[in-house]
């Protein structure tokens, strides 16, 4: 029997003995060795079978414990479908279907399920007016002077002493401030490319990151991206050669909420640690985990420099702020000069808040309400897609984050779908806008870090609706 039949049958065992109660939600698997043994095959098997039942959602691993059968909800609704690798399409980014999302958004009267950000009620927003006043009081110039090119120095001790979470061990010397993670990513992205490179990306991506690497004259290859375990490393190599710097949103990307294993993330840097290409990697939703720890960064596996990592607080604070921050390895002093050009330096005001509430607002009980909210909201989602949507309804699983991927019937057009949905007062991105190539047209991202109440749920239930109206 091939290890390929090899790893499905015994994957298929185990999901059979979840799905018949023999092994309860959060029971512990036996270890990979044991299995290995047991079924008398090799430890990539095993290791196989388990990743083709994490990719399910079925188990997740816990670090240095193991593996548990995963709490995470089970539809019935199967994984939305894998990209295929594009080289010679015909490129459009969609911004006339970009900026009609954008000019709905100030639109009270929309159930908003578009816009990625989270909503007001989830953020510390009375601590974060405490800091400013206690930051203005004590803040030489009352922060109207500069700052050193390099950024806040309270600022990035604190994000260096917040990498202890994923093993990071970053000093507050190997950290650049910037504004936001989109800034972090666009002086990364000009450090080490020129006008007329190309750029390895996930597919579908973020069309902020897609619109940003257009407008810097660089070319673009979108790899196929699994809605679970993240890029295809194999597509990767096949295009190595073509390609002068990656741009993945390694842990929990936006749209698909795909987070890569450990094992990936290790490749990823070996391969493009060999070939001395960079990665700059987005690192902005880490913190918002649904399982047992902090999911680590490639930059944990970096030892030459490569990784560029990037991260801000927009997702998780204080959108507005506009703070955030990158650790761009061995490409240091060329960033800060990168940004000294273009920005001279950051505003030091917003930056003290963030790292006064880093150190004493409890950031880390502020998180994990956070990351308690979003998961909540997650079930909701799920459940009311289950029962409202179409059967054929294709769903992400994310295991942190907090936007969703639908991938609805071939006959739905989800750029038409969204003029009529806008009319019944809702409003989703069509999955058009996450890609330059023409696809994802049947695909929508919905973003749950919304206030679940009667107003939403209904919003969601109108939404199924309406598709399932489309396709009668």
């Amino acid at each position: 029997m091939t290890r390929e039949i090899l790893y499905l049958k015994i994957a298929n065992i185990i999901e059979e003995q979840i799905a018949s109660g023999t092994l309860k939600i959060g029971d512990k698997l036996p270890s990979i060795r044991t299995v290995q043994k047991i079924y008398n095959v090799s430890i990539n098997t095993v290791k196989q079978a388990f990743l083709e039942l994490e990719s399910k959602s079925l188990i997740q691993s816990r670090p240095k414990s193991g593996y548990y059968v995963s709490k995470t909800f089970h539809t019935k609704l199967a994984l939305p479908s894998i990209s295929k690798l594009h080289l010679s399409d015909k490129e459009k980014t969609p911004e006339d279907l970009i900026s009609k999302v954008f000019n709905t958004l100030t639109n009270k009267d929309i159930t908003q399920f578009s816009l990625g950000v989270t909503d007001k009620s989830m953020l510390p927003i009375a601590k974060l007016n405490k800091g400013i006043v206690k930051v203005l009081r004590n803040l030489e110039d009352s922060g109207t002077g500069y700052e050193p090119a390099q950024g806040n120095i309270n600022l990035r001790r604190n994000v260096a002493k917040w990498s202890f979470t994923w093993d990071g061990n970053l000093t507050e010397d190997d950290i650049v401030t910037t504004s936001g993670a989109l800034n972090a990513l666009f002086y990364s992205l000009i450090t080490v490319t020129n006008p007329g490179d190309t750029v390895a990306i996930e597919t579908p991506v973020y069309f902020g990151i897609l619109q940003m690497i257009k407008s810097l004259g660089l070319n673009i290859i979108e790899l196929p991206t699994h809605p679970v375990t993240g890029v295809s490393i194999e597509d990767l190599k096949k295009v190595l050669p073509k390609i002068k710097a990656c741009c993945f949103v390694t842990n929990f990307n936006n749209p698909l909420g795909s987070c890569m294993p450990d094992e990936n993330k290790k490749e990823l840097v070996r391969l493009l640690t060999l070939h001395n290409i960079p990665l700059i990697e987005d690192d902005l939703y880490g913190d918002l985990f649904f399982g047992a720890s902090r999911p680590k960064p490639c930059k944990a596996f970096d030892e030459e420099g490569i990784v560029m990592w990037c991260g801000s607080v927009s997702k998780t604070l204080a959108p507005g702020y506009r703070v955030g921050w990158v650790a761009p390895g061995k490409f240091k002093e060329k960033t800060i000069r990168k940004k000294l050009l273009h920005t001279m330096s950051s505003p030091p005001l917003f930056q003290e808040v963030i790292a006064d509430f880093m150190e004493h607002g409890r950031y880390e009980h502020h998180l994990r309400g956070l990351r308690n909210t979003l998961y909540a909201n997650y079930l909701h989602f799920q459940r009311t897609i289950e029962e409202y949507f179409p059967a054929n309804t294709k769903i992400s699983k994310p295991q942190g984050g907090f936007v969703l991927w639908l991938e609805l019937d071939p006959r739905i057009d989800t750029a038409v779908l969204y003029d009529i949905a806008v009319q019944h007062k809702i409003g989703f991105a069509p999955g058009r806008m996450f890609t330059q190539h023409d696809q994802y047209n049947n695909c929508m991202r919905l973003n749950f870090a919304i206030k679940w109440d009667e107003k939403v749920q209904r919003g969601l239930q109108n939404l199924g609706l309406l598709i399932k109206q489309q396709l009668s």
